[in-house]
């Protein structure tokens, strides 16, 4: 069980299988992360990997290498961070790159540490260039230049920094320029979750939560997470509140089914907005290609939002193509609408139906 970022606009924000996390996530999930390496379910060999990282640093009396977690929000790198710190023994400070504009604000938060304290840097690749040039030598030498004065009269201060250990957390790993990545001794990129790793997340979390669950209540639930354990917390709360008002409170499949409906999360974990988009795909452009703006159009939101909330994990399950003609649906596209693909003969653009020529 483990969580976490980055969604556009307001659609994603609303959404019960988006993976940004809000203030009500940010709550429970204080609650409900593992404490240590052990208790962590998933990502076997990050866990693996890293677990020797800290053990030898401990066995050394030395502060851990710099650790960089990658992957799609929600798989659990705020939680790791934590649970490096734990493992160190050692404080945490958390902090994030959009939050770190200018050098000045890197360097007050670097001049405060602790030696051995873990500093926690989330999207780490919004962080300013001035701020990241820094950030290489603290990184490096522990050490840092604070400039003083400017133009021709400034000065450049040294200030020594005690040893410590920086977790970078990034969800695009591609941003991040070279000579940052080569600083950080152990690199990690989050895997999405399978079904029985999500199942013994909703059991566990149901545990903690104090909700009645049965297996088969928690797989239907693990079956519409995306492979997240964020969303597979989020369906359980949802689904825990359906379980107290319309029945017994005990979680089974048929209630977990009958909650989702209602939330309008199918069985593959497609929202209203997922469906919206590969109905217009299908139904008004025969399967594409079509563009993404006249997508966008057809489904009545921004284009951005299609191509950043609802396209990705429409890709990844094999639903979608982008290609560079547009955006095509696949053969499971139309089996999961129940839809039947036009013959062979047809243009393949919708057009000719559409029109009716």
């Amino acid at each position: 069980m483990n969580w976490d970022d980055d969604t556009t606009g307001t659609e994603a924000a609303d959404r019960l299988v988006g993976p940004a996390a809000d203030g009500e996530d940010q709550a429970v999930e204080a609650a409900l992360r593992p404490k240590d390496l052990g208790e962590f379910i998933g990502q076997e060999k990050v866990r693996e990997q890293l677990d020797l990282v800290l053990r030898a640093a401990r066995a050394r009396g030395a502060t851990a290498d710099h650790v960089l977690l990658s992957g799609a929000p929600g798989l659990g790198k705020t939680t790791l961070s934590m649970i490096i710190a734990a493992e160190m023994g050692a404080p945490i400070r958390i902090t994030s790159g959009p939050a770190i504009q200018h050098a000045g604000d890197l360097a007050a938060i670097l001049s405060s540490l602790q030696e051995g304290e873990v500093l926690f840097l989330d999207e780490i690749h919004r962080m300013s260039r001035p701020a990241e040039e820094m950030l290489y030598m603290a990184m490096e030498d522990f050490r840092v230049d604070v400039i003083v004065g400017k133009g021709p009269g400034a000065t450049a201060i040294p200030l020594e920094l005690p040893p410590f250990t920086l977790v970078g957390a990034t969800t695009r790993a591609g941003l991040l320029p070279p000579p940052l990545r080569d600083r950080f001794g152990f690199t990690a990129h989050m895997e999405f979750y399978g079904p029985a790793e999500l199942e013994r997340v909703v059991h566990r979390s149901a545990g903690l939560l104090d909700v009645e669950i049965d297996p088969a209540g928690a797989a239907e639930i693990a079956g519409r997470s995306r492979g997240t354990p964020r969303i597979a917390n989020r369906l359980l709360r949802r689904v825990r509140d359906y379980a107290q008002v319309k029945a017994d409170g005990l979680i089974t499949r048929e209630i977990a089914a009958a909650a989702l409906a209602v939330y309008e999360v199918d069985a593959r974990g497609l929202d209203r907005l997922d469906r919206g988009v590969l109905e217009a795909l299908l139904k008004l452009f025969g399967g594409g290609p079509v563009g993404l703006s006249t997508l966008a159009v057809a489904v009545g939101e921004e284009r951005e939002t299609v191509e950043e909330v609802a396209e990705p994990f429409l890709v990844r399950e094999g639903l979608l193509a982008r290609t560079p003609r547009g955006r095509v649906a696949t053969p499971a596209a139309w089996a999961h609408l129940g839809l039947t693909p036009p013959s062979a003969q047809s243009s393949g653009n919708g057009q000719q139906d559409l029109f009716g020529t």
